[in-house]
């Protein structure tokens, strides 16, 4: 067998005595340090230990043990290169054909609550990142594994063959840079958490490292390749479908719409979304109410959407969405009488999510040009403290809330977007056009066909009106409030013309586009 000699350091010791035993049978010589050590000791394998082959102790609290010639000279060495092996020979190097290594916890250490940086610093790993970059520079000749689900396959090589084929030498390679990759990006995006940039400026340089989840069958389009990834940053992903086909590129994107827009309500909260515009919302204290009312705000794009809830899903609201077609629905838990009746629909795809997670949002990343657009998500909450009311008229209190439902769903909405609400639900909803005119008569028409009476509405746009005619299509529709952003050159034309139709309207100082 051509492994003659393995070195074993493992923090992780799933599957390791077995795998040393089988290496000890086959005739491997095996090389330890620490802990793992004495694990394969108290498992009747013999081991070496590295302080008896490179003659020294291991020191420092174990921060110095392996960085020795005698370890990376045997890990480094090319076996064809004559004067590599004069050296070694020299110097009394062995070749250690087999490096199995995974790294200090840092991870899971900073994941613990109030963790002290001392102890968040001695999880950094120094030796076994320097071991496993010296066998995978040399993968021809050094086997190196950082994943115990690799064991078998490696001993089930050597058995067959004897040896362990280049193929999986350099697939194995590979990982093992991946590995070393993702654990500096982690301890190097931790460090500038704790090092805030200035403010209102994101990281000078940023690291991901992202780890697939799923295949996906394509994209947006079925020529188009996808998956799914999460960042190794992050917990483990904090959903979990329950039933249903696998879930598509798209159906993954208006899920996360779907959980952006609940998340901002603190109530019982229905949305319904479609091409990842919410066409429907609404909040009630029954939260089957709330998805009657928002499905009523436009049932025809409600066909075919994904539908997302932040409160428990009843067996009566399971029971009225079964009546219709629905790609998706998420929600925290899924009473037991939901899910038996959801899940007689064979393709319906039924998502858990754990909406503790959501405000720990990651920065956004879009391609662009040649490069990466990266910015904050829209995380910025209502505040009416920060509201100005620039009409002579103040809003009511229903007009207050009503506005104050607008302005949170018009932020999830595509530019140029208009809502029309009232204070529990959306009535008529305008996304995506060239010109806001357009998009608020788009909302009127929407609203019109789904029977829906504006008279009263309170009209929310993510923008600033440009000029009065805005104002005036809202009036005719039958809004008697108006919140917007402000800032227009035109400014004060618009609030002469919300005085003049007898409006109310509230400048937020805050825009919502998105693009």
């Amino acid at each position: 067998m051509t492994i003659k000699r393995a070195l074993i350091s493992v923090s992780d010791k799933t599957g390791i005595v077995d795998f040393a035993s089988a290496l000890h049978a086959a005739g491997t010589e095996i090389i330890s340090t620490g802990g793992t050590a004495s694990s394969l000791e108290a498992a009747k394998i013999p081991v070496k230990k590295v302080s008896d082959l490179t003659g020294f102790p291991e020191m420092m609290d174990g921060r110095v043990k392996t960085l020795h010639p005698k370890i990376h000279g045997g890990l480094l060495a090319l076996r064809d290169h004559a004067s590599h092996m004069e050296d070694a020979r020299k110097h009394g190097i062995d070749m250690i054909d087999l490096l199995a290594v995974n790294l200090y916890p840092f991870e899971a250490t900073i994941k613990k609550p109030n963790v002290p940086l001392a102890e968040v610093i001695e999880n950094i790993d120094i030796g076994g990142p320097s071991m496993i970059r010296s066998a995978s520079k040399n993968y021809k000749s050094v086997v190196v594994l950082v994943d115990p689900s690799d064991y078998g396959r490696v001993l089930n090589e050597l058995k067959s063959t004897g040896d362990v084929s280049e193929a999986t030498r350099f697939q194995l390679m590979i990982k093992a840079f991946e590995h070393t990759a993702h654990y500096d990006a982690v301890i190097s995006n931790y460090f500038a958490n704790v090092q805030k940039p200035a403010k209102d400026e994101l990281p000078k340089s940023m690291m991901l490292s992202l780890e697939k989840i799923q295949n996906l069958r394509y994209g947006e389009n079925p020529h188009q390749k996808a998956s799914f990834y999460f960042t190794n940053n992050s917990d483990k992903p904090k959903y979990a479908q329950l039933h249903g086909k696998e879930l598509s590129y798209n159906n993954i994107i208006d899920l996360d719409a779907c959980v952006r827009v609940v998340s901002d309500f603190d109530q019982p909260c229905c949305v319904i979304v479609k091409h990842t515009n919410p066409c429907g919302a609404a909040i009630h204290h029954d939260l089957y109410e709330a998805y009657v009312h928002a499905r009523a705000t436009d049932p025809v794009s409600a066909f075919g959407g994904v539908i997302g809830f932040n409160r428990t899903l009843t067996a009566k609201t399971a029971h009225d969405i079964g009546e219709v077609f629905v790609e998706a629905i998420i929600a925290p838990e899924f009473e037991s009488e939901a899910l038996s009746i959801l899940q007689k629909k064979k393709n319906i795809r039924l998502i858990k999510y754990d909406f503790s997670s959501v405000k720990n949002s990651l920065p956004e990343l879009r391609k662009a040009l040649d490069g990466y657009l990266v910015q904050e998500s829209d995380e910025l909450l209502v505040d009416p403290k920060n509201w100005k009311v620039v009409t002579k008229r103040t809003p009511t209190k229903d007009e207050h809330e009503a506005m104050m439902f607008g302005w949170k769903m018009v932020k999830h909405v595509k530019s140029n977007a208009i809502v029309y609400a009232s204070k529990d639900r959306t009535l008529g909803i305008g996304a995506g056009q060239m010109s806001r005119v357009d998009s608020s008569q788009l909302a009127v028409i929407k609203a019109h066909n789904a029977g829906i009476e504006l008279k009263n509405s309170a009209i929310a746009s993510d923008a600033f009106f440009p000029f009065r005619d805005g104002v005036d299509a809202a009036a005719k529709a039958g809004a008697t409030a108006v919140i917007q952003p402000g800032g227009s050159v035109k400014d004060q034309e618009v609030i002469d013309a919300a005085n003049e139709l007898g409006m109310t309207m509230v400048f937020t100082s805050v825009r919502h586009f998105k693009h």
